[in-house]
């Protein structure tokens, strides 16, 4: 039996995870991307479909990536040069970069949305391990995200989801504590409580 953590010790390690647009080196080595990717894998997973799937991209693979984007924005009728050098530098943010893919399966009793939310836990364990490692992070989606042409150029099933990309490393500058928010902003009673 493991031994119980002090819940707020947990929680304000649980609040200290933010997401940090600037990000240099070093990167997780190969052991604590493995062991971040650990945590992932314990997600809740009905019926044990295990819909997760994780591209890491480094170094020299960057580029190639960029080049991928590219090529996406230029098929989809985009001629403007600065979006191009914009495509091209995505991938450059950051040493690390995990493409986080579900692998969605047809199942009786797990419909698609409970696979995607799976992947969803999945990425917030990796990402709180990844703060625990010492590492910053930063989780982004957008337009490739989306792009059937990107799932095409990446050698992805067409029902395959990309929940994002994880732009990974240290964080280049300290950012300021994130507010506190009022939880009773997001929890009510039901059924209401009459005055």
């Amino acid at each position: 039996m493991t031994q119980p953590i002090a819940p707020a010790q947990l929680l304000e390690f649980i609040e200290s995870r933010q997401s940090v647009g600037q990000l240099v080196e070093p990167a997780p080595t190969q052991a604590e991307l493995e062991q971040a990717l650990q945590a992932a894998i314990s997600a809740p997973d009905h019926h044990r479909l295990r819909p997760w799937q994780f591209l890491q991209i480094r170094g020299e693979g960057r580029q190639a990536l960029g080049q991928i984007f590219l090529e996406c924005v230029q098929e989809s009728g985009v001629t403007d040069p600065t979006q191009h050098e914009r495509a091209l530098a995505q991938p450059l943010r950051a040493p690390l970069i995990l493409v986080a893919i579900v692998n969605t399966q047809i199942h009786p009793k797990v419909p698609k949305v409970e696979q995607v939310l799976s992947m969803g836990a999945a990425i917030e364990n990796f990402l709180l391990m990844l703060t625990a490692q010492g590492y910053a992070s930063m989780w982004r989606t957008g337009a490739m995200a989306e792009s059937e042409v990107f799932k095409q150029k990446m050698g992805l099933k067409s029902d395959d989801e990309i929940a994002g990309f994880i732009y990974i490393g240290t964080a280049a500058r300290q950012l300021a504590p994130r507010e506190r928010l009022p939880v009773n902003d997001f929890l009510a009673d039901w059924p209401t409580r009459q005055a």
